[in-house]
């Protein structure tokens, strides 16, 4: 963590992109049961029984993938940038942690231009490279690449003033 009298020229939070919110989630998962249970009750009224049992398997099939969808959603990237340091803590879905910290003074933003759905978002130090926001788009990766660096070049100034 930092000291309170370092100034902080980067604190940001990266997360992934939230699609559906829990109401959404709710509408969306009654909407689907209720299509599905009267599509349901209309093979059975044919005489297809086991239909209604293979719509109940798809309902919990989606309601599963939802589930996995926002346990990953739960992932979290915290970067600062003081002109000491460079302190990355992640969080994946999974609830594990990992914390590196890097001398702002040796550290590099490396991204490929034109950032694609290939080109990592990375800090490099030495030999050493981390892979941050991986659930970024190209476009949003870019974007805080130029920001990561900027903040980067405050934090230097304020060390090694010229």
């Amino acid at each position: 963590m930092t000291p309170p009298h370092e100034t902080v020229y980067m604190d940001a939070v990266l997360t992934p992109n939230r699609s559906l919110s829990r109401k959404g989630f709710l509408i969306a998962m009654t909407a689907i049961a209720v299509t599905f249970f009267m599509t349901g009750l209309m093979f059975l009224s044919m005489g297809a029984l086991p239909v209604l049992g293979f719509m109940g398997l798809d309902v919990l099939a989606i309601w599963l993938a939802f589930r996995i969808s926002f346990r990953q959603q739960q992932e979290e990237t915290r970067v600062t940038v003081t002109a000491r340091a460079i302190c990355l803590h992640h969080k994946d879905a999974k609830g594990r942690e990992k914390r590196a910290e890097l001398p702002s003074a040796f550290a590099r933003v490396e991204l490929e231009e034109p950032a694609g759905p290939a080109s990592w978002l990375r800090i490099e130090h030495g030999k050493t490279a981390w892979i941050i926001g991986r659930f970024l788009t190209p476009p949003e990766r870019s974007d805080f690449a130029k920001a990561l660096r900027q903040a980067l070049l405050a934090a230097r100034a304020e060390r090694y003033p010229a």
